[in-house]
């Protein structure tokens, strides 16, 4: 069975066929913000997560306002096709994804396999950055059903008590069981309480993909998610450190799977384990 979204990945042989297309815009999201320069899809812009979406005086993502100046001096309009790819099996280009999407961006895609997949291929890579027009753009309006903030985190566990919602911890095993505070590539980074949220259950991202990079089949996702009670009959918010590997998890459970309602936290553990007063729970 192919996914139930196939429209939101494109293949690395797609984008070397239209990266030039006029209506088509290539962006390179990377954890490793250096990699751009070094070499990108030929044509491709830069987005850096942190200075780029994210304000620079509180822990919030850019206005809208700010969005339409970013996405306009990259020559994106609003019927522009981006393909979004990056580095760690596109962990970070979805998360841009679902922010693309939460600004009401209609015509977005991931590049199946990302960064990894295009240069294992030996694909064409540039160094110099491309250049192009500013371009009108407005966002049509944010989407506040794919996002999630604390009071709805809290009023979610009685749904997942009763059996109609679901709480998914992306991290790795050894964040969801307390064992760690941070994720083993962030030592200094991390929440001030161990555990998770209650009531969530453990599915690391990581366990989502192939060895080439690419997404598991829809098959394999379904079976991945279901035997742990992860339905599409159920509400589910996903969330993990501070929302970017739920990005990646979001976009399986709504575009590759078809879940209706799926919400990505966006504070997720880096706020919930530092506020003091909301539940934890270890378990190994």
């Amino acid at each position: 069975m192919s996914y139930k979204h196939p429209e939101v990945l494109v293949s690395t042989d797609w984008v070397l066929e239209h990266h030039k297309d006029s209506g088509v815009r290539i962006v390179e999201v990377s954890e490793d913000f250096l990699l751009f320069e070094q070499g990108h899809v030929p044509g491709a812009v830069k987005v850096d997560w942190h200075t780029n979406l994210q304000r620079d005086d509180i822990r919030d993502f850019i206005d809208e306002r700010a969005f339409e100046a970013l996405v306009s001096k990259l020559g994106i309009t609003n019927d522009t096709h981006v393909v979004f790819y990056g580095d760690k099996n596109n962990w970070w280009a979805a998360y841009a994804f679902w922010f693309f999407k939460y600004n009401g961006h209609a015509n977005a895609a991931l590049m199946n396999g990302g960064r990894a997949k295009w240069t294992s291929e030996g694909k064409p890579l540039e160094t110099s950055p491309a250049s192009y027009a500013a371009v009108p753009y407005k966002v049509p309006y944010r989407d506040a059903s794919i996002r999630a903030f604390m009071p709805d985190v809290l009023k979610h566990l009685l749904e997942v008590n009763a059996g109609r919602g679901a709480l998914v911890d992306v991290r790795s095993v050894d964040e969801f069981t307390g064992k760690t505070t941070h994720m083993a590539d962030y030592p200094q980074e991390g929440a001030l309480r161990a555990g998770h949220i209650p009531g969530a259950i453990s599915q690391p991202w990581a366990q989502t993909v192939a060895a080439d990079g690419t997404f598991k089949t829809y098959e394999e996702l379904e079976a991945i998610y279901g035997g742990k009670g992860v339905t599409p009959d159920k509400d589910v918010i996903a969330y993990c450190r501070i929302a970017e590997r739920s990005s990646h998890s979001w976009f399986i459970l709504k575009y590759l799977l078809g879940f209706e309602k799926v919400r990505n936290y966006d504070g997720s553990w880096t706020e919930w384990g530092n506020v003091v007063g909301v539940p934890i729970e270890k378990s190994v």
